[in-house]
């Protein structure tokens, strides 16, 4: 569905990423075989159907992934950028990325796939929006499959977009793994009807804190819900109000059961680590125009859901905000 109607596009430029501050942290790195093991034994307490396997990464290129890289392998690294500080009580405009600069930043490499969940890139819009990052880097040019989701208020749904090749930024906050996006082992779970209380990566990162316990991990992909609704929140444009709790932010918040096929990227760590960082950040997309922020299942009758996790060698906290948010990162 295209939006009502148009505004005029505000120009601001991203910041530079020289000048932000940048914390590398270095993550516990567990066998794929050891998490598998540790998954097969604590999912069963939330669905009634588990399969958890090592396997070699299919082609996430193709359907029903779409992928902008075939893979989850190579330098794999989790980057958490700015935070919900910098989007409540009331939005610092200013607080724009570019993940292309940000990279060189970083040293990274050449060769990059972004994949994960944040605030968009609201001067493109000239609105809030929600942002699924999917993103390919190469010498050879970028290929940029992210989408952005939006609300449309008057008719009271998502609408969501397909951001230009060219269009690398973000805004605010982000979640986001990065590796070469080459083919290798990965950690294959494929579950079917929820009959505990967590949604899908609270179930996963519950049970590899549970098992590692003071240990850093981090974690990184993309999952599939096959079957059934998710609910699945998308941002309003920004509030001249401030918000300062809970109950105003949800207030402000849409919320949708979204339907199956959705297409989740994002990162999931076991802990805050004294860094502020958001334990699980997922967001998805679809093929069928909705896209959004996942919370948990609505059908969990018929929930089913396959995903393809990859594990953090380090972590880079990005433009740490300076005071804790104590809510808003649901």
């Amino acid at each position: 569905m295209e939006l009502l109607s148009s505004k005029k596009v505000t120009i601001m430029s991203a910041l530079d990423s020289e000048s932000l501050e940048v914390v590398e942290k270095p993550l516990f790195v567990p066998p794929l075989e050891e998490i598998r093991d540790v998954l097969k034994q604590a999912l069963p307490n939330n669905f009634a159907e588990v399969a958890v396997e090592v396997v070699d990464c299919p082609d996430l290129t193709k359907q029903p992934f779409t992928l902008a890289a075939p893979g989850l392998g190579g330098k794999q690294k989790l980057i958490e950028i700015g935070g919900p500080p910098y989007l409540l009580p009331l939005v610092q405009r200013e607080k724009i990325y570019d993940v292309q600069s940000l990279l060189k930043r970083l040293n990274y490499g050449d060769i990059a796939l972004l994949i994960g969940a944040g605030a968009g890139p609201w001067p493109y819009l000239n609105c809030n929006c929600e942002l699924v990052m999917n993103l390919a880097i190469a010498p050879s040019g970028l290929k940029n499959e992210t989408r952005i989701g939006s609300v449309n208020k008057q008719a009271n749904c998502c609408v969501q977009q397909t951001l230009p090749e060219k269009e690398t930024r973000l805004a605010l906050l982000a979640n986001i793994y990065v590796s070469e996006g080459k083919p290798g082992k990965v950690l294959k779970v494929h579950v079917k009807k929820r009959i505990g209380q967590d949604d899908f990566i609270a179930s996963i990162r519950k049970a590899v804190r549970s098992y590692y316990k003071d240990k850093l991990v981090g974690l990184g992909g993309t999952f599939l819900l096959k079957e059934g609704k998710a609910k699945q929140h998308v941002m309003s444009d920004f509030s001249t109000e401030p918000l300062n709790s809970d109950e105003a932010l949800n207030d402000w918040l849409y919320f949708f059961d979204m339907s199956a096929p959705l297409i989740a990227v994002g990162t999931m760590v076991t802990d805050e680590a004294g860094m502020d960082l958001r334990v699980q950040h997922f967001h998805s997309f679809s093929h069928h125009g909705e896209a959004g922020h996942y919370h948990i299942d609505t059908t969990p009758d018929v929930a089913e859901y396959l995903g393809y996790f990859n594990v953090g060698e380090a972590l880079y906290r990005v433009d740490q905000p300076p005071f804790v948010q104590n809510f808003g990162k649901d």
